[in-house]
């Protein structure tokens, strides 16, 4: 049984997943509360589905980018886990976790995630479809959404974190699709697949996730 822990943003999300199909998924608006809402929430979770720490194989954590305090929580809380039990644990960026859940649009359009950076900055990513699945053609990048908006060449798909202002402002592009706010939402069940794919393809080897290993992910640069 795998525990997926997102406490990257003023979004958090928690699921359980057996690694067939997932057990529980909670995702919340917890503000800054992470530190404090974070193990009731997976304790209650543990309780609904009867299973204990012992029950537990893996776990998964964000690692960012997000909000500095709100990424350390979660990956103190996974690494602590981790460490007592002697599991894997592994690392996905918030990015990753998005674009895990975007459908297949259609031939030639792009998609962009999009995490809050604070004071009107976004970090942003660029995917394409390939095999199946959405594969980052990109670094992430801080960026403004005008700077966004300038360097979008084609027709895009975008999704994650989007203020009012911002929907507006995408709305006037003539080549941005923007996803149904449901989509928008990261949540820890494809986080827990998105590293149940990393454990699978590494086989018996597993030493990349030794839980000193994980580190948070922070983009960091000077914009106006």
């Amino acid at each position: 049984m795998l525990l997926a822990i997102d406490t990257a943003t003023h979004t958090m999300s928690i699921a359980l997943h057996d690694g067939t199909q997932l057990l529980a998924e909670q995702s919340w608006q917890a503000g800054k509360r992470q530190t404090t809402e974070l193990a009731p929430a997976i304790q209650r979770m543990m309780a609904l589905c009867k299973a204990t720490m012992a029950d537990l194989t893996a776990v998964a954590v964000s690692i960012g980018p997000g909000s500095y305090s709100g990424v350390r929580v979660g990956v103190a809380f996974a690494k602590g886990v981790a460490d007592a039990h002697h599991l894997p644990l592994v690392g996905i960026t918030t990015l990753d976790t998005l674009a895990y859940g975007q459908p297949y649009f259609q031939s030639g359009v792009g998609l962009i995630t999009i995490v809050e950076a604070g004071r009107g900055k976004i970090i942003v990513q660029a995917y394409r479809w390939r095999k199946g699945m959405w594969h980052s053609r990109s670094e992430p990048r801080l960026m403004t959404w005008q700077m966004l908006l300038d360097t979008i060449d084609g027709e895009a798909y975008v999704t994650g974190d989007i203020s009012q202002d911002a929907l507006e402002l995408l709305a006037k592009h003539d080549n941005v699709m923007i996803a149904p706010g449901a989509h928008w939402l990261r949540r820890a069940g494809y986080l827990a697949e998105c590293a149940l794919e990393k454990l699978r393809a590494a086989g018996d080897d597993q030493s990349a996730f030794a839980p000193a290993n994980i580190l948070p992910i922070y983009i960091q640069g000077d914009i106006s």
